[in-house]
């Protein structure tokens, strides 16, 4: 199949290009610099051309509750009506965990997305996924107060980039689910201690505190908030452990 893969540049778009095309798909990457800019519609007829699946893996460059709704809502029109004229039969996009559950803008932002999509009328698939362990150092960065990393005590889950892509993948390339799915790792830590151990593993000596005011994209965080809700998730191949060492 021909699969279009929206964001194909980044962390996670290159991995999942990367698999299709293994498995012998044409899979395209698009994004800002290759010409398909989903906000003002520039490129999208031309790169969805024969395609039979759609991948969304956009993300906005503001986090800010106005930008960032803005942002879900004009490229996931833009995207869904590009598509119907090209006559695409798959949409797929990668969605958070506790998306609907988080008091946070950028969560909100992100239902906004799921809906669209289910309202499309078209062939469609939601992949919630947990946190990425490639971001624990950024998340400690931003939740670092005079030297001091605030992390709320929670149940926290989370998966490589590299499971991620394989299931997103996966996804794209079977028939429509008409369902969200949620994937997560294979171990749950709490969150304060992975924090502390993955800085700890880098030797970073910042001392990382329980601080159940701490907040998370804006929003205070209820335990079980940050895994999955229920149901049987699909969990992730690759340790935390497996995963630094191969960092290494």
């Amino acid at each position: 199949m021909k699969i279009v893969v929206i964001g194909g540049t980044g962390l996670v778009g290159s991995q999942v290009v990367h698999n299709l095309t293994e498995h012998g798909h044409e899979a395209v990457a698009a994004a800002p610099q290759t010409g398909v800019n989903t906000l003002t519609g520039e490129g999208l007829a031309e790169v969805l051309e024969g395609a039979q699946v759609v991948i969304d893996l956009s993300n906005s460059p503001s986090f800010a509750e106005e930008d960032v709704t803005n942002f879900f809502r004009t490229s996931t029109t833009n995207l869904l009506e590009a598509e119907k004229k090209a006559g695409v039969q798959h949409h797929v996009i990668l969605s958070i965990v506790g998306a609907d559950g988080i008091d946070s803008g950028y969560m909100r932002a992100k239902v906004v997305q799921e809906d669209l999509v289910k309202a499309s009328g078209s062939g469609w698939s939601i992949v919630r996924s947990t946190q990425f362990f490639e971001f624990l150092a950024s998340i400690a960065d931003t939740a670092t107060v005079d030297g001091v990393v605030h992390i709320a005590p929670v149940r926290f889950q989370p998966i490589a980039s590299a499971d991620v892509a394989r299931f997103v993948g996966r996804t794209a390339a079977g028939t429509p689910l008409g369902a969200t799915i949620e994937i997560a790792g294979p171990e749950t830590f709490g969150f304060d201690e992975i924090v502390r151990k993955h800085l700890a593993s880098k030797g970073d000596t910042r001392e990382v505190v329980a601080d159940p005011s701490a907040t998370y994209f804006g929003a205070e965080l209820k335990d079980a908030e940050l895994v999955p809700s229920g149901g049987e998730p699909l969990l992730g191949e690759v340790s935390y452990e497996q995963w630094r060492a191969a960092q290494a």
